[in-house]
C-alpha cells in the first residue's frame, strides 16, 4: 500500500490562496477548501483575494445563478438512509414506518431536511436486476416519498454510474434516472462516485420538473455549480485556521454536506459546516455497518439546526465575512453574516476551554448580544475605538450564534454529551432446534466437535459480521477497499445431519399444497413454480424457514454449511445458486444473512457488485436483507439440516 489511509491525500488538502494581488487566481478554480493563513494580519488580504477570485470566476463563466431561483427552502441536514433500515421498515409486518423514523430523527438530531433513500449497493449484482429495478420494484415507494415530504423532508434517490454489468434498459441512464425521479416525485438525485451529472442528465431532469437538485460526490467542478445546487463535502481537509468552502463562496446558496463516513468523531466537520453556513450528511449505517454518532455530536447538530431554522436567510446572504471580528488571540473563530442590515456571527471554539471575547465589533449602545445556542446574554466590554468585545465562557469544541436583539431568546442547555463512540454489535439471531432421532432421508451425518475454520470474504465497505472495516480512516482506496480478508474462527458444533442437495421447486410446491403458505409480502415469490428437480429460488429467509419448520428441520448455520462442504458432503444442483444460512444478524438498524456456495450468475464490470460465480466453501458473503420481497432472487436457494442426538443421548 503506497498511501496512508489515515491522513488526507494531496487532492484532499486545502488550497493555499496567493496573497499577491497580481497573482493568477485561476489556481483556485477547483479547490475544495481555500486554506486560511495562520497569521490574522493576513486575513484582510486573504478575504480580498477571495472576493477578487469570485468576481472574476463568475464573469468568466457568465454566471447567473438562475437554477437556484427555481429551488425553494433549505436543506442543511441530510440523512443517507438504507431504504430497509429497521427504523424505517418493519420487516415482520412488511410496511414502512416513516413517521417513527422521523420522530427518532427529531429526538436524536433535531430532525432532517432531506433523506437519501439508498437502495441497491451493496446488494446489487446478486442477479441481473439493475439499479432502477431495485427502486421500481417497491410498489409503495411513491407513497413513502410523499410521507417524507408531508413532514417537510426532501427525498433524494441515488444514481450509480458504475452499474453497467446488469440488465440494460432501452433508454439511456439519464432518461431512466429522470423517469424514475418523475414517477417517485422525489426532489433530486445524489450522484454516487460522480462529481457532476453533466448536461444530459441535467437536461433530462429539467424536462421532468424544474428545480430538481443534483448533488455531486466530493468536489463539484466550478462549471457545474450553476446547475448542481448541492454537493458532498466528503474528504475535505481543512487548514489549521478554518478555511472557506470554494463552492459555497462562489454561490452562497450552494449547500455542501460535510461527511466523514468512517469517523467516530464529527466535530471537525460540524465546525467547518457551521463557519461556512452549510450542512452535514448524517450517515449512521454505512452500507450495513454501524458508524453511529456520539451524544456530543448529536447535541451540537441539534443546536445548529435550531439556528438554521430561524436564520437560514443569513446563512445564504451575500454579505458573508469569514474569520470576522477576531479578538486577536485564541482559537475561537467566527463568520459574520448580514441580512437586512442585521448581523449573525456563527462561532466555533477549535481550542480548549475559553472564557473571554469571541468577537470584537462596533459598539451598539443599549443593545444586548445574545447567544442563540444557549439563550445566554453575553458579556460586553469596551475594546477601544468605539468597539466592544463580546463573549464569555465557551467550552472546548463548543459552538455559538451571536445576534444583537432586544427580544426574549429561548434558553437551552449547552450542547454537551458523551463523545465516545456508541458501539453496538451485530447479533446473530437464535438458531432454532430441529431434533431428529436418526439421520433423515437425503441427509448425511456430521459429527459434533470443535472446528478451526478459515473464512474468507471481500471487505468492500460492508465488512462481514458488522465490524467497521475502516475505523477513522480518511479514505480507503482500491485495492484496499475491495481486498479479500481472512478470518480464523473456532466453533463448537453439535451433531447434525445436512441435506446433500438443495430443496427443489417440486419439494417446495408440496409444502405449499400442504399448508397454503403465503408470505407477508408476495412480491417475487416464485418458489414451487420452477422445474421440479431444480433448486428452489424466489425465496427469502422467512420463506425458507417456513418450509424447514414444516419439514421438522431448520437451515444450516454458515459454520455447519462450511464444515459439511469442506468434508465433501454437499452436492450442488443445477443451476448453481447461493445457499441461505441460518446466520442472520441485526444491529438494530441493518439485517443481513450470510450466503455460501456461490451462484451461476456473476455481474461483471465493477468491484462494487456483490460477489458472484461459484465460490469455495470457505468464502462467506454478507447479504443485506431488503423488504418488499426484494431479497428473493433467482440466484438464491437453500438446504436444510436436522439436529441429531449425541451418542450419550
Amino acid at each position: 500500500m503506497s498511501f496512508n489511509p489515515y491522513v488526507p491525500r494531496p487532492i484532499d488538502r486545502p488550497t493555499e490562496v496567493p496573497l499577491d494581488e497580481r497573482a493568477d487566481l485561476g489556481v483556485l478554480d477547483e479547490a475544495k477548501i481555500f486554506a486560511a493563513p495562520d497569521d490574522p494580519a493576513d486575513w484582510p488580504a486573504w478575504r480580498e483575494q477571495l472576493t477578487r477570485w469570485r468576481a472574476d470566476a463568475r464573469t468568466r463563466l457568465g454566471y447567473t445563478g438562475a437554477h437556484y431561483d427555481e429551488i425553494t427552502g433549505d436543506c442543511f441536514t441530510v440523512c443517507l438512509a438504507w431504504l430497509w433500515d429497521e427504523t424505517l421498515y418493519d420487516h415482520e409486518r412488511g410496511v414502512f414506518t416513516v413517521d417513527a423514523f422521523l420522530d427518532a430523527a427529531e429526538r436524536d438530531f433535531g430532525g432532517f431536511d432531506g433523506v437519501v433513500l439508498w437502495h441497491a449497493y451493496p446488494v446489487i449484482g446478486l442477479d441481473d436486476r439493475n439499479q432502477f429495478d431495485w427502486y421500481r420494484d417497491v410498489p409503495e415507494l411513491p407513497d413513502v416519498v410523499r410521507a417524507f415530504q408531508a413532514r417537510g423532508v426532501r427525498v433524494f434517490v441515488d444514481y450509480n454510474p458504475w452499474d453497467t454489468g446488469t440488465r440494460r434498459e432501452a433508454g439511456t441512464d439519464a432518461e431512466e434516472v429522470a423517469a424514475l425521479a418523475g414517477k417517485l416525485g422525489v426532489d433530486g438525485v445524489f450522484l454516487d462516485t460522480l462529481k457532476e451529472g453533466a448536461g444530459e442528465l441535467r437536461a433530462a431532469l429539467d424536462a421532468v420538473r424544474p428545480g430538481l437538485v443534483l448533488e455531486g460526490e466530493s468536489r463539484v467542478p466550478l462549471t457545474r455549480i450553476g446547475d448542481h445546487a448541492m454537493s458532498w463535502a466528503q474528504w475535505f481537509a481543512d487548514s489549521t485556521v478554518p478555511g472557506v468552502l470554494r463552492a459555497k463562496w462562489f454561490e452562497r446558496r450552494h449547500v455542501l454536506h460535510h461527511t466523514r463516513r468512517w469517523h467516530r468523531d464529527h466535530l471537525e466537520e460540524l465546525h467547518s459546516a457551521w463557519l461556512n453556513g452549510v450542512g452535514v450528511l448524517v450517515w449512521e449505517s454505512v452500507f450495513g455497518v454501524w458508524v453511529g454518532w456520539n451524544e456530543r455530536d448529536r447535541a451540537v447538530l441539534r443546536a445548529m439546526r435550531r439556528v438554521q431554522a430561524t436564520h437560514a436567510a443569513w446563512l445564504r446572504a451575500e454579505d458573508w465575512v469569514p474569520l470576522a471580528d477576531h479578538p486577536g488571540t485564541g482559537q475561537v473563530y467566527a463568520s459574520r453574516w448580514t441580512h437586512d442590515g442585521e448581523p449573525l456571527w456563527t462561532v466555533a471554539n477549535l481550542g480548549g476551554d475559553h472564557d473571554g471575547p469571541w468577537v470584537v465589533t462596533d459598539a451598539r449602545p443599549g443593545a444586548r448580544f445574545v447567544d442563540l445556542v444557549t439563550g445566554a446574554e453575553l458579556t460586553v466590554t469596551e475594546a477601544g475605538d468605539g468597539r466592544v468585545a463580546v463573549g464569555g465562557p465557551l467550552p472546548a469544541g463548543a459552538i455559538a450564534a451571536v445576534v444583537v436583539t432586544d427580544a426574549t431568546v429561548a434558553r437551552h442547555a449547552p450542547p454537551t454529551g458523551d463523545p465516545s463512540f456508541p458501539a453496538r454489535a451485530a447479533v446473530r439471531t437464535r438458531t432454532p432446534w430441529a431434533p431428529a432421532a436418526a439421520v433423515p432421508a437425503g441427509m448425511v451425518e456430521v459429527a459434533a466437535g470443535r472446528r478451526d475454520l478459515v473464512v474468507r470474504h471481500r471487505v468492500r465497505e460492508t465488512g462481514l459480521y458488522g465490524e467497521t472495516p475502516y475505523v477513522d480512516e480518511w479514505k480507503p482506496l482500491p485495492p484496499r477497499l475491495h481486498h479479500t480478508a481472512t478470518l480464523r474462527r473456532t466453533v463448537t458444533l453439535g451433531r447434525f445431519a445436512i441435506a446433500t442437495h438443495e430443496v427443489t421447486h417440486g419439494e417446495y410446491a408440496e409444502f405449499l399444497r400442504a399448508t397454503g403458505y403465503r408470505p407477508v409480502r408476495p412480491e417475487r415469490f416464485t418458489a414451487g413454480r420452477g422445474p421440479a428437480d431444480a433448486p428452489v429460488t424466489g425465496v427469502d429467509l422467512a420463506d425458507a424457514r417456513a418450509y424447514a419448520a414444516w419439514a421438522g428441520l431448520r437451515l444450516p448455520t454458515e459454520d455447519e454449511w462450511q464444515v459439511a462442504a469442506e468434508a465433501g458432503l454437499l452436492t450442488r444442483r443445477a443451476p448453481l445458486v447461493w445457499n441461505l444460512t441460518e446466520s442472520e444478524h441485526s444491529d438494530g438498524r441493518t439485517r443481513f444473512a450470510i450466503l455460501k456456495g456461490g451462484a451461476a450468475y456473476r455481474a461483471e464490470g465493477s468491484d462494487w457488485y456483490l460477489d458472484g460465480g461459484p465460490q469455495p466453501p470457505e468464502v462467506s458473503v454478507k447479504l443485506l436483507l431488503t423488504g418488499a420481497g426484494l431479497t428473493r432472487s433467482d440466484q438464491v436457494g437453500f438446504r436444510c439440516v436436522a439436529d441429531l442426538p449425541t451418542p450419550e443421548e
